[in-house]
């Protein structure tokens, strides 16, 4: 049985902020109050720091199985910990490919092995994510699966989405839509604009992504089926699915903290570290993105952490596979980068995100008794420095390597135990 106490913190959730100790035993908050009283349970200090639900990744890439050299599930989780997230979406491009039960059940399994996060299997949108035939929803809905994507393809053919999407309805999935209609980017390295133009690179438009979110927007109003949008990252991607949802439209959305914090000018470069999918917009995208955000167009922020090992990410520009690490600089790019409530933003990465995930049983719940353990605690006023051998990941891949961020997870707190401690993983 474990028993702990987090003491002096500022709880942050739903219900706002107040100061009060919290009281956990066998997995669940037994106590929240100022002052509880001292037992021998285990102490962890939160003084000036921000005690809150624990943080939801919708989009995470754990490269187990098939790339363990670049990440395992159990690295992955370590970082995510580290990050303050209690649990992650595996996104399902793997090989094999998420698109079966004992796929699914494998990816679940090593992340209740590795114990440092819940680590949630998403499923495919179709078989072995070819966009040719749909993946067997009803056998992987019983085996607890809720989001299903081919993230890093887009659905292409129209009629397919729509039977997706019709199928997908009456059992209580959701859809999440990769957007990009792959034709207009083939051979592309980055966005399509002016510094391309002047690098003389082949570009990325906006209208790839674009057509895809106006096409799949229709198909919702048509089916009347839900529908999450993954990585938005232009303005007029998010112009749009905040007219949807005024609409009454069953969507959700999430942004990257990359497509917030950087911008295509550092493709100038020509380093493969600055290489996505989709690819580092403008300012004005930028702008758009935050605008987004900050009014709720946007549900969640979302890393789309995706590693490469180093022989993969030194390949020329043309080469080299698009991605960048996202799980432990999350919390502090919101805080750095995004003008908003601290509250919006704790939101926005924890019960937002948890809703949409369908765990919100489990996870992003108010800090009050009988709630599960799943807690978050962090310091927004501490400062630190990237170092990309001090990551977690296998890889090391981060495009933030000596930035100096603001925020810092100091505990994190996973189904009633301490995973993280002072800043330092447990496992």
């Amino acid at each position: 049985m474990t028993r702990l106490i987090i003491r002096n913190g500022t709880l942050l959730d739903q219900h706002g902020t107040r100061r009060s100790d919290v009281a956990i035993e066998d997995g669940r908050i037994t106590a929240v109050g100022p002052s509880l009283p001292r037992t021998d349970a285990r102490e962890l200090d939160a003084t000036g720091c921000h005690v809150s639900p624990g943080f939801v990744d919708l989009h995470v890439h754990l490269r187990e199985p098939g790339k363990e050299e670049a990440e395992t599930i159990e690295t992955g989780s370590r970082g995510a910990a580290l990050g303050g997230f209690t649990a992650v979406v595996a996104m399902p491009n793997t090989t094999p490919p998420q698109d079966n039960v004992s796929t699914v059940e494998f990816v679940r399994a090593q992340g209740v092995r590795a114990g440092l996060c819940e680590v949630i299997p998403s499923g495919c949108i179709t078989l072995a994510r070819a966009g040719e035939a749909l993946a067997p929803y009803e056998a992987l809905s019983r085996a607890g699966v809720h989001l299903f994507t081919d993230d890093g393809s887009g659905v292409q053919n129209a009629g397919l989405m729509r039977r997706a999407l019709e199928a997908a309805k009456p059992l209580g999935i959701v859809l999440a839509q990769h957007c990009e209609v792959a034709s207009l980017t083939a051979g592309a390295v980055m966005h399509e604009g002016a510094c391309c133009c002047r690098l003389g690179l082949p570009g990325w438009p906006s209208i790839a992504e674009e057509l895809m979110v106006h096409r799949d927007l229709e198909l919702v109003r048509l089916t009347g089926a839900p529908m999450h949008f993954l990585h938005l990252s232009t303005a007029k991607s998010v112009a749009m699915v905040r007219a949807a949802k005024a609409e009454g439209l069953p969507i959700t959305a999430e942004a990257t903290t990359h497509h917030f914090a950087l911008t295509d000018e550092l493709l100038a470069s020509k380093d493969p570290l600055f290489k996505v999918n989709p690819p580092l917009r403008t300012p004005a995208d930028i702008a758009a993105i935050k605008a987004g955000l900050a009014d709720g167009t946007i549900d969640a922020i979302a890393t789309d952490h995706a590693p490469h090992s180093a022989a993969q990410k030194q390949l020329p520009l043309a080469e080299a596979p698009p991605g960048m690490l996202g799980l432990e600089t999350a919390l502090a790019l919101a805080l750095t980068e995004l003008d908003m409530p601290l509250q919006d933003i704790v939101a926005a990465l924890s019960w937002k995100p948890a809703a949409i995930a369908r765990v919100s049983e489990r996870h992003g719940r108010a800090i009050e008794v009988s709630s599960p353990a799943n807690l978050t605690v962090f310091d927004v006023n501490a400062t630190w420095t990237v170092v990309p051998e001090q990551l977690a990941s296998k890889s090391r891949n981060t495009p933030y390597a000596g930035k100096t961020l603001r925020g810092k997870v100091r505990h994190t707190v996973f189904n009633g135990g301490a995973v993280v401690v002072d800043g330092v993983a447990q496992r």
